[in-house]
């Protein structure tokens, strides 16, 4: 490329010594033109890929998965970088999180009801004790308590135990514990940490709740 531009106005003593001839000192604008074209290509094209998919530093903190050399190599071999490859990573974890709770979820479902089953001798007594229970449930419970209930193996258990009589019946006389009213009772027996992460302490408190409003059996 042959360039002929006036340089009079030019300050030459401002420019680093590689846009100038050695031997005169004067200012090498083809080499100032080329410079400028590679910044811009640079400018333009993004990050660039490391030199090895081994200089990804992939942050999985999250635990559902680890880096993975086959998918970093890939990635590398398509020009991503780090920050590229580490969002590939975040949207694969932003996508399978929800789904592998649903998963979960069905899954210590399907494990709930084959203890269930078990429990009550096969899965035809089961079925008519399921039937039993739900109609109980929806004749003497709040509908989200029902639910609550419903969705452990020991929730069923403590619902087929009042159906049964085996759980107290309403005892006027007894002193709430610590000032647990009825209301506060079911209120607790909504809270997750009874019916979900089934803390102890907290199971242990609505038990004897139970015992203090209802009267023991």
């Amino acid at each position: 490329m042959d360039v002929n531009l006036l340089t009079e106005d030019l300050d030459e003593t401002t420019f680093p010594d590689k846009f100038k001839d050695p031997d005169t000192g004067a200012l090498r604008v083809q080499a100032l033109v080329n410079s400028y074209s590679e910044l811009e290509k640079k400018l333009s094209s993004g990050p660039a890929a490391p030199k090895s998919h081994e200089e990804y530093c992939i942050n999985c903190e999250h635990g559902m998965f680890e880096p993975d050399e086959e998918v970093n190599k890939r990635l590398h071999a398509k020009g991503f970088s780090s920050e590229q490859a580490q969002e590939v990573y975040d949207l694969a974890a932003e996508k399978m999180m929800p789904l592998m709770a649903e998963m979960a979820a069905e899954f210590q479902a399907d494990r709930e009801v084959e203890k269930l089953v078990s429990h009550f001798g096969g899965p035809e007594k089961w079925k008519e004790v399921s039937r039993q229970l739900l109609a109980f449930g929806k004749k003497n419970l709040p509908a989200d308590v029902l639910q609550n209930l419903s969705s452990s193996y020991e929730g069923v258990l403590g619902l087929y135990k009042m159906m049964k009589g085996e759980e107290p019946t309403l005892n006027p006389k007894a002193s709430p514990l610590e000032g647990v009213s009825e209301s506060d009772l079911g209120a607790m027996m909504r809270d997750p940490r009874y019916w979900r992460e089934k803390d102890p302490a907290f199971v242990k408190k609505v038990t004897e709740g139970f015992k203090n409003l209802y009267g023991d059996s």
